[in-house]
């Protein structure tokens, strides 16, 4: 059927006015994508930030959701005693090397409860598979060898994404090599170095199932990560009391802009990452 000259212009109107608004909806569609890709999440203390987030990726979706996930759910049907006990053990592995760095950051009092904790948990709590020092008020001073350098002054390192190892620094990744001289780490075989490692990895994994709904909601995963990491790290070395860190220039121009903030915006909007840095690093 042919149409007429009036129906040729109608239907022309009609392609060109469904053009314009697909046009206008595709452009509301990409704006949020817009939008999101202005935030930046760049930080001078991760100069490999490329090579990170490739791995990051590759930890998250590939060895985590394969590999990590599946064993740490068949690891948590294991009766939770025993798991803790494992668990226990290999902390109290590394209480000699605590020993070792709190005398070297000259804590004489934290280096003889390491000591103390060491001799007592091998001892009646079985090779530290029952934790009795800290019933009897002895409680842990952890310190690694990284620790240790950067009370000293050493810097940090640019920040690593391991591959299975996941968020660190050249420090303190490097000072737990040294840390593994010291007896009786030095005396171990690579399968129960690596059993020990695999008992931490699981555990590890297992306390952050509860915290996933908070990384999901992250506007960007790798730099939330990070940021606690970083948190952390300072949170160990300062051993709890981190110096402040001001990165507002201008006091008056916050005051301003807290007097204008809005309190009627939920606090779940206002984020805390302490829940996450103490689980995260709980196993490291």
């Amino acid at each position: 059927m042919i149409q007429g000259p009036s129906n040729v212009l109608r239907n022309g109107i009609r392609f060109t006015l469904g053009l314009c608004l697909v046009s206008i909806l595709l452009g509301c569609a990409s704006k949020p994508a817009e939008e999101e890709n202005e935030f930046d999440f760049t930080d001078e203390r991760d100069p490999f930030e490329d090579v990170n987030r490739v791995m990051w990726d590759f930890n998250r979706d590939v060895l985590d959701k394969y590999v990590a996930l599946p064993l740490a759910n068949a690891y948590e049907n294991v009766p939770a005693p025993t798991r803790r006990g494992l668990y226990n053990m290999t902390e109290n592995i590394l209480e000699p090397a605590s020993v070792v760095n709190n005398s070297l950051q000259g804590k004489g009092k934290a280096s003889a409860k390491s000591f103390g904790r060491f001799l007592i948990n091998s001892t009646f709590g079985v090779f530290g598979f029952f934790d009795v020092a800290s019933k009897m008020g002895v409680g842990s001073e952890k310190e690694s060898f990284g620790e240790t350098l950067a009370v000293y002054g050493a810097p940090d390192g640019p920040y690593l994404m391991l591959p299975g190892v996941g968020p660190t620094v050249v420090l303190d990744r490097g000072g737990d090599f040294v840390d593994d001289y010291i007896w009786p780490m030095s005396f171990m075989s690579f399968p129960l170095t690596l059993t020990r490692y695999a008992i931490r990895g699981l555990e590890q994994r297992i306390e952050l199932k509860q915290l996933e709904p908070m990384l999901e909601n992250a506007i960007d995963e790798y730099s939330f990560v990070r940021e606690a990491y970083f948190s952390v790290w300072l949170d160990k070395v300062y051993d709890g009391d981190p110096p402040a860190q001001d990165d507002w220039n201008d006091w008056d121009e916050w005051d301003d802009w807290d007097n204008d903030w809005d309190p009627g915006v939920p606090t779940a909007y206002r984020l805390d990452l302490s829940a996450y840095q103490k689980k995260s690093m709980a196993a490291q």
